[in-house]
């Protein structure tokens, strides 16, 4: 695999690829929209550095063993473009790969090449490694050019020998394009003639194979203008963008029977493994309550190298190497919570996914960044997933990074999905007390449950003392207020079920004792359902793709006035409904106990983690109104009712 940083985001997983099939994509109309938008726009900005000459040449053996020549040419347009590409970076695996740099140099603007010294190439560890013994094999070499400066380019060619396989007979490429302007990519790829490439082009031009002395030549060119900037909340790009995947396994279910042959451990069955199942298990006898008590124990016990799959080797490590060196990636970790399963009489699968912000897998089975890049657990008898990676997740639930895209079961090879939605609920409970100085009192508590319930557990339970008084005044200050925060929290021991936090504290010149005062008509701090609907209209318009995650707020405030003010303006009371959202507010203030009470109520419901720009342009007006209705003021004026 070669990773060159910037410019090229290359993922190798297994051996390579052929064949000609285009993909189609869930966003298929939107991307050919946006794709249109990107090549015609009028960028006057000039980007800050252009990839000039890309050539990328794999030599693949039928057993899968690769020889890699890539050259270079990058050119910096601005002063940030230095930045761009001063340094780059090869990754390689320093177990199967070798890399030869062949020429590193500078060509300043009149020409002149400047070489790279040895002082400035060198071998760093992968930082995510962690330190992780078994994880070390990683490496990234480092070329720091000389000179470089607006208008210099940079010049790296170099030979990666790849003489094992990271998967036996295969081969898989990934290519996206990272988003600056490119005069010409080529990637070619030469195998067997017998051996075909499956690809998946998607804005890459396949060029005619060229077959001669019992191989085959398949090329890719690459060219691309300023692409439109990336809107807020959009998917990842791949999705609907560019890209390229390549392939020598032909289809799905045979690249899950390769992953299963390879993840195949004796020692799964080790007294080990069952004695430790069955300690923690004992006295349960619902398979749900085995499965959540393994999970919790593996999330809190194994810790997670983050490691993305197909970056190294995708054969899990053993068992009993696992649970003795308490870390593992995340086929380790569905390596042993699987082996804990079956020694307790519960049978689950390997499911392969992408986990990140990339909804759709290409065309071709492969290992990369916007492809398959993680494993998770299906449990078929109880009909759900689980992600023992995701330590602040429940067991029930999925990080919002899994959710709504399709899986690779590895059981039949059949292509499955995580579930689209989950429950997700806030409510809120705030109370102000403002004394005739203008200073108020405040308790806030917040209870969540559903998906956000463990991950906020989550974040207190790692925290010490100091630093959960620091969150506490954190959140005080987003949202626009001065003043003290303390907080506590319900148990954070627990696993499961609702989650609360309350804050206690005081408000700096929440009034002002004479003159108006236009005080926030607050039911949340942030975080809570103002905070959110700004984050959908963070786009005034969307032609891309976008995350649409949907729940429901409960939030009620009561805020006690002095004698001293009278209510002199009070928002009115909105109710909003439409085929996403059901909003309602109300307001009402007691002249007699001086105490102003406001709840507000929004239930979102999109059913899915994907919205198109369509259906943005359908929800706009509302979501306008509901921002207008949560941001709005109570205006107060100094003298008695």
């Amino acid at each position: 695999m070669t990773r060159i940083v910037r410019r090229l985001r290359a993922v190798a997983a297994l051996p390579l690829l052929v064949g000609a099939c285009s993909a189609s994509a869930v966003f298929a109309d939107e991307a050919a929209t946006t794709t249109s938008t990107t090549s015609t726009s009028a960028a006057d900005d000039v980007a800050p550095s252009t990839l000039e000459r890309d050539v990328h040449l794999f030599v693949i053996q039928k057993d899968g063993s690769v020889e890699e020549h890539d050259d270079s040419t990058l050119r910096a347009n601005t002063t940030s473009g230095v930045d761009d590409i001063a340094q780059r970076y090869v990754w390689f695996n320093k177990d199967i790969e070798h890399v030869d740099l062949l020429k590193a140099e500078t060509i300043d603007r009149d020409g002149v090449a400047h070489p790279v010294g040895s002082e400035a190439i060198r071998d760093v560890q992968e930082p995510r490694s962690a330190g992780a013994p078994t994880f070390e094999d990683g490496v990234l070499r480092t070329v720091i050019f000389p000179g470089v400066e607006p208008g210099a380019r940079v010049h790296l060619v170099f030979r990666k020998t790849r003489t094992k396989p990271l998967q036996a007979g295969a081969f898989a490429y990934l290519v996206e394009p990272t988003r600056g302007p490119v005069e010409l990519q080529q990637l070619i790829f030469d195998l067997p003639d017998d051996l075909p490439l499956y690809a998946d082009a998607r804005g890459y031009t396949a060029l005619p194979p060229v077959t001669a002395n019992g191989r085959t030549r398949y090329t890719f060119e690459y060219r691309h203008g300023t692409y439109a900037p990336i809107e807020a909340g959009a998917v990842g790009y791949a999705t609907w963008g560019d890209r390229l995947m390549v392939s020598t396994v032909p289809d799905f279910a045979t690249f899950a029977a390769q992953y299963r042959s390879a993840a195949a451990d004796p020692t799964a069955n080790d007294p080990t493994v069952t004695s430790l199942a069955q300690s923690l298990t004992a006295g349960l006898t619902e398979p749900a309550d085995k499965a959540r008590v393994l999970y919790d124990w593996m999330r809190f016990n194994i810790r997670y190298v983050a490691l993305f799959l197909g970056e190294t080797a995708a054969v899990p490590h053993k068992v009993v190497d696992i649970l003795r060196n308490r870390y593992g990636d995340c086929k380790d970790h569905v390596a042993l919570y699987g082996a804990l399963l079956a020694a307790v009489g519960i049978r689950s699968e390997a499911a392969l996914l992408n986990l990140g912000p990339f909804y759709t897998l290409p065309a071709v089975p492969g290992y990369g960044a916007s492809a398959i890049n993680h494993v998770i657990v299906w449990i078929p008898e109880l009909h759900l997933f689980a992600d023992t990676t995701a330590g602040g997740i429940a067991f029930g639930t999925l990080p919002t990074g899994v959710m709504d895209r399709p899986v690779l079961l590895d059981g039949d090879g059949t292509l499955a999905r995580t579930p689209a939605v989950q429950p997700r609920g806030r409510t809120t409970r705030l109370q102000i007390d403002v004394d005739a100085s203008g200073t108020g009192t405040f308790a806030y508590r917040v209870e969540d449950s559903g998906a956000p319930a463990e991950l906020e557990r989550n974040v207190f339970r790692r925290a010490t003392h100091r630093q959960a008084q620091q969150i506490a005044a954190d959140r005080l200050r987003q949202t626009g207020l001065h003043g003290t925060a303390h907080v506590s929290t319900s148990d954070v021991a627990a696993t499961r079920g609702p989650f609360a936090t309350t804050l206690q504290g005081t408000l700096e010149h929440f009034t002002w004792p004479d003159g108006t005062t236009a005080l926030p008509a607050l039911t949340s701090f942030a975080g809570g359902l103002a905070t959110q609907v700004q984050a959908w209209l963070a786009e005034p318009e969307r032609t891309q793709p976008w995350v649409c995650i949907g729940g429901d707020f409960d939030e009620t405030a009561e805020i006690a006035l002095p004698d001293t003010l009278r209510v002199t303006d009070l928002p009115t009371d909105t109710a909003v409904r439409d085929g996403f959202f059901d909003y309602a507010s109300h307001y009402v203030f007691d002249p007699a106990t001086h105490v102003l009470q406001i709840t507000r109520r929004l239930t979102a419901q999109f059913g899915h983690q994907v919205c198109t720009p369509d259906q943005f342009a359908q929800m706009r007006g509302t979501l306008q109104r509901i921002e207008r209705d949560a941001l709005s003021q109570v205006v107060v004026k100094a003298g008695r009712m």
